[in-house]
């Protein structure tokens, strides 16, 4: 049975060890699941021979917790964890969250602000010789100069603030390979400046050949459309066959310089990553501080691939997983659904086989493999390429296997699945075992919105296709003799949304008796176009300008329109309707309330809309609400 790698000098000495060759740095706890990069790292070098120590959550304050196994023979590995660190911290509104589902039960305050820097900070006091490399999510997507939302400025590389040797962008596997493998052999960081899927700060004499560069620090922190255009740069040189090293001035006067992405992992690389030793769950030290939150989700869930050419624009996963999709194979999977059957705590249900997009497998077309992602077109949005490849036969037939494993009850689905691509499928095979077999009473998508501008700025397709979907969803669930429902996933205030679309919205909310309840307001995290355009005003790709609403009166009534039928919304909706002209919507989407005579029709517009009944707490809720206690009784 495998065993978890040491988290102290006490552990590491009782392995007879004098000293790590590697210590992996990270802000979250110590989970030893291939769901947690961290893990997947330090497992990685594990294999490759070298002794590796975990430090975990260290204190932040003092540089003497990065002595804790001594001096490292060959480097520091810092990550901040799996989320980025001002994330898990704050809400959109940057109110400071009360749990960290990362941390020994859920506890916040065990991590700083903006981790990767502080870490390699204190690495560096520890041991200023010994060389750091920083990696990870958050030091992916802040490599460039960066708008940074919590405070509310362009802010220079991260790799120009947290003093690293090298930094690695993506998943990581070739990069911390190949940066161990020479550092065995005695070379310093310096000298590895050829690593694909890497970056690093040089002076103008030292950029590569054939290098691109995109505005610097100092201008793109002063005029927005260069910000806007340093965006787009960055943005297209992110395949690993077409992109170019990417250069930026830093604050320093350093230029960053990122080298062409490196290749995602090949089938049998990934196969070999999900089959190293993992335990599959957190260090026994947390047990008596009541556990660490994030396994319960992940713990009997399967990753089948990374990638997502779906590149909606709020998404990171363009700028660090890429947009070619990878997947493992099915021998692998099922390799992995036994481990999970054998665990104690087992109950018969895989909560999850998928990714950032489950019923993805396939690279998107066959021309990519040899010529490269368009960088000029996504490949399902506004409308899908005629090119793309749309095959669910062998994500089938791996459900089909895994749901046969003795000790299996089912298998849940509970990654997001890409509606407009499964609408593709003219063969309704997976369509119908989903529904059959893998949604535990609810089905997350994500529409996001109706509105045409706003889904445009999304990178979303037209929601007559998620109509479609929705309407074939409950023919299929009601042939199957099933009560399950869809949990829309939505969002308010992202940049082109006007307050007259989230009233269309609304609007459309009502008409096909939707009813979510939990919404999200756009959040700008580093790294996305979404948040280039919610800085700028700009489409990075157009250089159009854009609405963009900031402030937080504005952003609460979009929000407030999302859930109208909310009495505690009330105010907020007649006001967002007030103020668009649309008061013939009050006896509509404010049923609750009594009317007054001059509230019901809008002098000069004819008022089509027919009352609706006042809602009866007693009566059957709409089957839009209240999924989460259906789910849970499901489950039971």
């Amino acid at each position: 049975m495998a065993e978890f790698l040491p988290v102290s000098g006490e552990e590491m000495r009782a392995r007879d060890w004098q000293y790590c060759d590697f210590v992996v740095v990270s802000g979250d706890a110590y989970v030893d699941h291939p769901s947690f990069g961290c893990a997947i790292i330090s497992r990685l070098l594990e294999s490759m021979g070298f002794r590796v120590g975990i430090l975990s959550q260290p204190d932040f304050r003092t540089a003497d917790s990065f002595k804790e196994f001594g001096r490292p023979r060959y480097a520091f590995l810092v990550g901040s964890g799996n989320v980025d660190s001002m994330v898990a911290h704050y809400s959109v509104s940057k109110v400071r969250r009360n749990v960290d589902e990362y941390s020994p039960g859920g506890r916040p305050g065990k991590r700083p602000d903006r981790a990767a820097t502080v870490y390699c900070n204190l690495a560096k006091q520890a041991y200023p010789e010994v060389p750091v490399v920083v990696g990870g999510l958050e030091a992916s997507l802040r490599r460039f100069a960066h708008y940074d939302y919590w405070d509310d400025t362009v802010m220079p590389s991260i790799l120009d603030d947290c003093g690293a040797d090298l930094l690695t962008f993506g998943m990581g596997e070739h990069q911390t390979r190949l940066i161990a493998e020479r550092l065995a052999k005695g070379e310093a960081p310096a000298a590895m400046h050829d690593i694909p899927g890497t970056c690093y700060l040089t002076d103008s004499f030292g950029l590569p050949e054939g290098y691109i560069e995109c505005a610097g620090f100092n201008k793109v922190s002063a005029d927005k459309v260069a910000y806007a255009k340093a965006c787009r740069i960055q943005m297209d040189n992110q395949d690993p066959l077409t992109g170019k090293p990417v250069v930026q001035k830093q604050k320093s006067g350093k230029y960053l310089v990122q080298n062409k992405p490196s290749m995602p992992l090949y089938r049998p690389e990934l196969d070999s990553v999900y089959a190293l030793p993992f335990t599959r769950t957190y260090h026994p030290m947390y047990e008596a501080m009541g556990g660490i939150p994030a396994i319960e989700e992940v713990g009997f869930s399967i990753a089948q691939n990374r990638g997502c050419f779906g590149g909606c624009n709020f998404c990171a996963i363009t700028l660090h997983q890429g947009r070619r999709v990878t997947s493992r194979s099915a021998d692998s999977i099922l390799e992995e659904g036994k481990r999970i059957t054998e665990s104690p705590n087992f109950k018969g249900y895989i909560h999850d086989v998928g990714g950032p997009t489950a019923d993805f497998r396939l690279p998107s077309c066959k021309e990519q493999m040899k010529n490269g992602m368009c960088a000029d077109r996504k490949c399902l949005a506004p409308t899908p390429c005629p090119k793309l490849l749309v095959d669910h036969k062998e994500y089938v037939s791996i459900l089909r296997r895994l749901r046969e494993l003795p000790g299996v009850k089912k298998v849940f689905i509970r990654s997001g699945i890409r509606y407009d691509y499964l609408m593709l499928d003219k063969d309704e095979t997976f369509f119908k075992e989903l529904i059959e077999h893998h949604v535990s009473g609810q089905l997350k998508v994500a529409p996001e919105h109706c509105a045409p501008t706003t889904l445009k700025y999304m990178g979303k397709p037209n929601v007559e296709v998620f109509n479609r979907f929705v309407k074939r969803f409950y023919q299929l669930t009601k042939s199957a003799g099933k009560k399950q429902y869809l949990v829309p996933y939505l969002m308010s205030s992202h940049p082109g949304s006007t307050l007259k679309d989230a009233v269309e919205l609304a609007e459309w909310l009502q008409k096909n008796k939707m009813r979510p309840e939990q919404v999200q307001d756009f959040y700008p995290t580093p790294g996305t176009v979404s948040t280039c355009m919610f800085y700028t005003g700009l489409d990075p790709y157009t250089m159009k300008p854009l609405y963009v609403a900031k402030t937080s009166e504005e952003k609460a009534l979009q929000r407030a329109l999302l859930q109208y039928f909310d009495p505690r919304n009330k105010e907020k909706v007649r006001k967002a309707l007030a103020m668009t002209g649309r008061t013939d919507l009050l006896p509509v989407l404010l049923p609750y309330e009594k009317r007054q005579p001059a509230e019901r029709q809008q002098p000069g517009r004819k008022n089509t809309a027919k009352p609706v009944k006042q809602n009866n707490p007693r009566e059957k809720q709409n089957k839009w609400h209240n999924v989460k206690s259906r789910a849970n009784a499901n489950k039971k």
